[in-house]
């Protein structure tokens, strides 16, 4: 169990450098993968001054769990894959159920549950503690098989 539990752990920290690599927004956040399974993916957003929304009350900013969101909701996505594909966010709709509170990280969980030819729709909550009481709730859309290439100019 012990040799499959440091496996794990070297998978994940793998998985962390390859990301924080690629997405240099998410470094910035300093946005941490904690599990992946099939279609899901649960990350951990540090609290961080740099992050706070309303310096009166040291909440941090609406816009960084949004993009904690948009990430882990990506990852589940790329998890529910049976190859890899670039992916883009077609939609992303958060609502915010209540402030998270300083100076405590946010967990984001996110699940893949359908994926269509073109299309994959993620479902993601954001708490403290307990998913049952979270701070905000997210539902989004992926377009699968985009091309970072730019199309041909017509003439």
């Amino acid at each position: 169990m012990a040799d499959d539990d440091s496996e794990r752990l070297r998978e994940l920290s793998a998985m962390n450098l390859r990301f924080e690599r690629m997405v240099p927004h998410n470094r910035a956040l300093n946005l941490e993968v904690l599990a992946l399974e099939h279609a899901r993916a649960t990350f951990r957003l540090p609290y961080d001054v740099k992050l706070i929304g309303n310096p009166e009350t040291g909440v941090l900013h609406g816009g960084a769990i949004t993009a904690a969101m948009d990430a882990a909701c990506g990852t589940a996505v790329f998890q529910a894959l049976p190859r890899p594909m670039v992916i883009a966010t077609l939609d992303l709709r958060i609502d915010y159920l209540k402030p998270a509170t300083p100076p405590r990280d946010v967990t984001i969980r996110a699940h893949c549950y359908k994926v269509t030819r073109s299309v994959a729709f993620v479902r993601g909550l954001a708490f403290h503690d307990d998913e049952a009481d979270p701070i905000a709730s997210g539902t989004g859309s992926f377009m699968l098989g985009t091309s970072s290439r730019r199309a041909p100019e017509r003439e």
